[in-house]
């Protein structure tokens, strides 16, 4: 099963209507009814239940590791055990638990589309993309949205006939190109943020495809969310999964795993990634931290800054949008190794800010300190441990290792089910693709960590960034 990459015909846009002021309500979560009992929990409690089971978990398998890091550290030294079974075992057990507990707790608060939408600036960046221009232009300018839009294509320097298939789009005055010299997707994006005059505006990559209810959405759980909120990450989801088996694994990871942890940190309250290829923003907190920084991950650590500047940041899995993923492998281990780098820029710029503010995001901040080393000790010591269970010898992969897949599936189907009842809603359909299930269950992450820690490295060692 995956996502369904077919779109549902779309409606002619609204016509620009005056712009409005922003108002929020806020609707009341759904409770919880437990043999005919109603309460309610609030979130902090269900982080706290979410931390507590994650550590049960935790320390149950310290307890019955205690013979495995024995016998493993009479071959590598006890302390190198400790880190081994730790970072392979232990401490993604407890993510995995304190995750799969946010996700079987989470009530969202249903969506009210009964607003006075305010106007909205899409930024669309672009370099090189006259292939694909034209078709994300047609779906933005489709949108079901029921106030005022703009459109802006913002053209870092294209030498191909990008801005040319732009221009001869502007026959709709909701369209216009700001071209600027070639200097890095942040620089053009915030040229197009300077002739910004909405109160909210949202980003698009050139290759992305909207669904024709996605902006509309995203600004109703906006207007539906405390007046605090300064972002909405939409649900960015496969397009061209059927392009090969790299496609097929990625939008597992897309559908399932990127979902499922922008969920949980919509629950406590700072979604650290409001990605570029389809968010909206606040403009005026995207003007007060300066727009986007010239970074790698210059959403990621916009985001971070966004929530720094006390800002909440959230996320709608029905304000859809299809993407491309890579499907050559050199572009994916480029796409990603810039993912692990753009983690260590935000780090670096506002983790020690994040982590002292004692909000429950600080959690999530604190697991990505913590990816490094996972990925780092997955990378050594699985392929290794493989080889040597295949031989008959379980010292690293074992029993321990194989705990933590149920745990996972757990995740797995708990993000299906919410997935699947928001696809029915929205009349979209699952196709199965269980071959891609199957290598992102098993081989994915035996990818992903050697690509996470090249690309930490080249950002710890300052390489060239390439996009």
């Amino acid at each position: 099963m995956s996502a369904h990459a077919a779109v549902p015909a779309r409606p002619e846009p609204d016509d620009l209507t005056p712009p409005v002021t922003l108002v929020h309500s806020r609707p009341v979560s759904p409770g919880w009814s437990i043999a005919g009992l109603q309460f309610y929990l609030p979130v902090r409690t269900r982080f706290l239940l979410s931390i507590a089971a994650g550590l049960v978990w935790a320390a149950f398998s310290t307890w019955i590791a205690l013979g495995w890091i024995e016998e493993l550290g009479r071959t590598i030294t006890l302390p190198a055990a400790i880190a081994v079974i730790a970072g392979i075992a232990i401490v993604p057990g407890y993510l995995n638990v304190q995750l799969a507990a946010s996700l079987i707790s989470d009530r969202p608060r249903p969506l009210h589309f009964e607003h006075n939408y305010p106007a909205v600036t899409l930024l669309i960046a672009a370099y090189n993309e006259e292939a694909q221009i034209a078709k994300t232009i047609q779906y933005a300018l489709r949108q079901a949205y029921e106030g005022p839009l703009q459109i802006v294509v913002a053209d870092d320097g294209s030498t191909d006939r990008t801005r040319e298939v732009a221009l001869a789009m502007t026959a709709d005055r909701r369209l216009r190109v700001v071209n600027t010299p070639h200097a890095g997707k942040s620089e053009a994006l915030n040229a197009a943020l300077r002739t910004v005059r909405t109160p909210l505006l949202a980003t698009i990559d050139a290759d992305t495809l909207l669904m024709p209810y996605a902006l509309r959405h995203a600004v109703a759980r906006m207007l539906d969310s405390p007046p605090d909120t300064v972002a909405v990450a939409g649900s960015v989801l496969v397009r061209n999964s059927r392009a090969n088996t790299l496609a097929r694994i990625q939008e597992w990871d897309y559908f399932l795993a990127i979902a499922s942890v922008k969920r949980q940190q919509a629950l406590f309250q700072g979604t650290l990634v409001a990605q570029g290829a389809f968010s909206v923003y606040r403009t005026s907190a995207v003007q007060h931290v300066g727009g986007w920084p010239n970074k790698i991950g210059e959403d990621i650590v916009l985001t971070w800054a966004l929530i720094r500047n006390g800002g909440r940041t959230v996320f709608e899995p029905s304000a859809m949008a299809f993407t491309d993923a890579p499907v050559e492998l050199r572009h994916f281990v480029r796409q990603r190794q810039r993912w692990a780098r753009g983690m260590i820029e935000g780090l670096r710029e506002h983790g020690r800010g994040l982590l002292g503010s004692r909000r429950m995001y600080a959690h999530s901040v604190a697991a990505n300190c913590l990816f490094p080393y996972l990925d780092t000790v997955y990378t050594i010591a699985v392929p290794a441990g493989i080889v040597l269970a295949l031989t008959g010898n379980f010292l690293i992969v074992g029993p321990m290792t194989l705990a933590v897949l149920p745990i996972s599936l757990t995740i797995a189907l708990t993000m299906l089910v919410r997935q699947r009842t928001i696809f029915a809603q929205l009349g979209l359909k699952i196709r199965r693709n269980l071959l891609g299930f199957a290598l992102y269950v098993l081989v994915y992450q035996l990818v992903m960590s050697p690509i996470s820690v090249s690309g930490y490295a080249k950002e710890l060692l300052g390489t060239r960034r390439v996009w």
